[in-house]
């Protein structure tokens, strides 16, 4: 009884060992995939003009704030007491509102970033699950991850993914 349980037992193992061989696995470089997205391009052409809108916002506030600086130190000795001083808390409620605004536009253009990458990742990760599911892929690593995998006895899906996305130029050199 124990040897049937022991061999019944060898052959489930080895069955479980040949079937995991028989799996395929593959690798993407998906950051050089999305690089290559030109929906990618379009992103960083349209979040350029979006953060110069807002860098020019700021160089506007700037640009005021300095006229009245100089038109305070240029008048300095002229007013009194109460002008001088309400002329400084109005250099310095405007001071305060340029920083302000130069800390909401970069948590802006954080936000604008990911939503205008969100679909684009998403359309790659929809490419790469759909290759390694019509070709019978088990697992997709990433290239260069921090998991240690031979990435040569692994399929770079690459090619198959760009085709799928309709990415026809070559690969960017790494």
């Amino acid at each position: 009884m124990k040897k049937a349980i022991k061999l019944t037992l060898a052959v489930a193992l080895m069955l479980s060992a040949t079937s995991l061989f028989a799996q395929k696995f593959g690798r993407i470089n998906s950051q050089e995939i999305l690089l290559a997205m030109p929906e990618t391009k379009e992103m960083e052409t349209n979040l350029q003009a979006y953060a110069k809108d807002l860098q020019d916002n700021l160089e506007t506030i700037a640009v005021e704030f300095n006229q009245k600086l100089a038109d305070f130190q240029k008048n300095y000795a002229t007013y009194s007491d109460s002008v001088r001083q309400l002329k400084e808390r109005e250099l310095q409620e405007l001071q305060n509102r340029r920083q302000e605004f130069e800390q909401v536009a970069q948590q802006d253009i954080q936000k604008k970033q990911q939503e205008l990458l969100t679909p684009i990742i998403e359309k790659a990760k929809a490419a790469i699950d759909k290759v390694a599911k019509e070709n019978g892929y088990m697992a997709i690593f990433e290239t260069g991850s921090l998991a240690a995998f031979d990435e040569a006895a692994l399929t770079d899906l690459a090619p198959q993914v760009r085709t799928e996305l309709g990415i026809t130029d070559a690969p960017a050199a790494q």
